[in-house]
């Protein structure tokens, strides 16, 4: 058993646990692999190891590592779970199979547009700032109701749920409220699919409605910057 395949099994398990104490079903949530700066053979021991959905934070990074690698062919999707700059919008728009980081009206109608010259149809999460730190990106709570109905009068976007990034504590129990916020924020909104939860908070994030848990660390091991 490889280091990642041993990481797996543990998540798996967390997973798991976390779906059981909620009463939901371990189905319910995907695992990203947040493999920002994971070199390919990483990424490829990961896929081996049953990992079929990856998340980057950058696009050129992303677009350098997955295509022409093979490595499509082994996964399902690859996620952008990074802030997506307008002038990267042309490169991300169809390959990116969720992008989670819609954040203005602005940014949600460039995607719009390169998705119509496309013929296609992006699926993308709003990304809501949900503790209202400056260093965050994301959409003010109070905003995230005029960002959805600008999103949903656009036809070639899908929008899927939200995505938060909460404030980092080391007792992920601090987390709770900010998760909980989330997902009493989407749901009169319609929406039930939320992308929260990392490595040292995933567990609560589960049992406070994640669909998506981006997990790095615990899977990876430490990044080198």
């Amino acid at each position: 058993m490889t280091e990642i395949s041993h990481s797996l099994g543990r998540i798996q398990t967390a997973v798991h646990r976390a779906a059981k104490r909620s009463g939901r079903h371990p189905d319910e949530i995907t695992l990203v692999a947040a493999s920002k700066r994971v070199p390919l053979e990483r990424i490829e021991e990961a896929a081996i190891s049953g990992i079929r959905v990856f998340g980057e934070n950058r696009v050129q990074e992303a677009t350098s590592k997955f295509m022409g690698s093979g490595l499509m062919e082994k996964i399902d999707s690859v996620h952008l779970i990074g802030p997506l700059q307008t002038n990267k919008v042309k490169r991300a728009v169809g390959f990116f199979d969720l992008i989670h980081s819609i954040d203005s009206v602005h940014l949600a109608e460039k995607v719009a547009q390169e998705a119509k010259k496309r013929s296609l149809t992006q699926a993308i999460l709003v990304q809501v700032n949900i503790g209202g730190e400056e260093s965050k990106h994301g959409v003010s709570v109070k905003e995230t109701a005029q960002l959805i109905e600008t999103v949903r009068r656009q036809k070639h976007l899908s929008l899927l749920g939200l995505m938060t990034i909460p404030p980092y504590f080391t007792d992920p129990e601090r987390t709770r409220p900010y998760f909980s916020a989330l997902r009493d924020l989407g749901i009169p909104l319609g929406l039930r699919h939320f992308s929260m939860g990392m490595s040292a908070d995933f567990e609560v994030a589960i049992e406070e409605g994640a669909t998506w848990v981006r997990i790095g660390t615990a899977l990876f091991g430490q990044r080198k910057d």
